[in-house]
């Protein structure tokens, strides 16, 4: 038994001394008792300058980092390295009272995204004006003579697609704004009045695929804090892939529920159905299933990624089930609110 004990704590004093990520462990009188080599390096430390020192004494500068020992709970926070690195810091208390703090390099994966958010915005402005041009002139030309049937029908192909590319680009410069961490909205909402907007808005595209709405609310359902403009978006994302992806006489089922703490909202489809190593990728920008019924459907594979991102911001999460050629649901979770 004692052999065992004691390969356990040398297996965990090697997890503790090899891996990239910093570990630092305060006692309950908040004293720093543990910096693995990580952390020295991390922090620009030497263990013999941290240990039995309190984190005012030793990151007096660095207040995030304090505040991730001295707050209670679990906490996670931005924190500044030296050599203007960043890094994202975990914290938690244990049951001894030990408060653990795990930070981890995220200056790369963060200036990718920072790089992704500018590029969206670039192509965004760039091809916003061009498309508009397209858009005008094919106004035009029908005010200078008449068309005959097939110039009129690629006529409107062509304001059919500019059309469906400038909302392709309005919801890119959509995505980078809230990736970029613009302001939201912090109002009561009533998310059930969310729903039955978003499902009077595509009541037309329904009619229009043949497909139905079924709705079940829980009645009240709890209040939710946040943005109703950039909410209603998510369902109305979530709601319109439903309906395009949905076969002819099917039903979309949408169901609202939810607790003082949390509040959920399902939609469900009996559409084409997404494959087990599609289910995360669904949710990445611009990606759209190689399945031939779904590329045979205009779309920009954007939808998806915001709704997920909104909800992110929120507090909240988005994921999926799905069985193919039975259909989707589509569940996200939301933080309640007693007012």
């Amino acid at each position: 038994m004692a052999e065992t004990v004691a390969n356990s704590a040398s297996a965990y004093e090697f997890l503790v001394r090899t891996t990239n990520n910093a570990l630092l462990i305060a006692d309950t009188s908040l004293q720093i008792t543990h910096v693995n080599p990580a952390a020295a390096a991390m922090l620009g430390v030497t263990p013999e300058q941290v240990v039995g020192k309190t984190p005012k004494q030793v990151f007096s500068k660095n207040h995030a980092l304090i505040n991730l020992f001295i707050r209670d709970g679990e906490q996670k926070l931005d924190v500044r390295l030296p050599r203007q690195r960043l890094a994202q810091g975990i914290a938690e208390t244990l049951d001894t009272g030990e408060r653990v703090i795990l930070l981890q390099d995220v200056t790369e994966t963060r200036d990718i995204e920072n790089r992704r958010a500018m590029l969206s915005k670039a192509i965004a402005h760039d091809l916003r004006n061009p498309i508009s041009a397209i858009g005008g002139f094919a106004d035009l030309v029908t005010r200078f003579g008449d068309l005959n049937d097939l110039q009129t029908r690629y006529l409107l192909r062509i304001k059919q697609t500019t059309t469906k590319l400038h909302d392709m680009v309005k919801s890119l410069v959509d995505l980078a704004w809230i990736e970029a961490g613009m302001p939201l909205a912090h109002v009561p909402i009533r998310l059930d009045e969310l729903i039955q907007k978003a499902v009077k808005e595509l009541s037309i595209t329904a009619q229009k695929n043949r497909v139905g709405i079924a709705v079940s609310l829980q009645k009240p359902l709890p209040i939710v804090m946040g943005d109703p403009v950039r909410l209603q978006l998510v369902v109305f994302n979530i709601l319109q892939n439903a309906i395009i992806y949905s076969a002819p006489e099917s039903n979309v089922a949408i169901h609202g529920w939810g607790d003082e703490n949390e509040i959920y909202c399902s939609i469900a489809d009996r559409g084409f159905g997404i494959i087990d190593t599609e289910l995360e990728l669904v949710f990445d920008r611009m990606y759209r299933s190689r399945d031939e019924r779904v590329t045979d459907i205009h779309g920009g594979g954007i939808g998806l990624t915001v709704a997920k991102t909104i909800l992110k911001r929120h507090g909240g999460d988005l994921w999926a089930s799905s069985n193919i050629d039975e259909g989707s649901t589509f569940t996200f979770v939301l933080p309640a609110v007693e007012l």
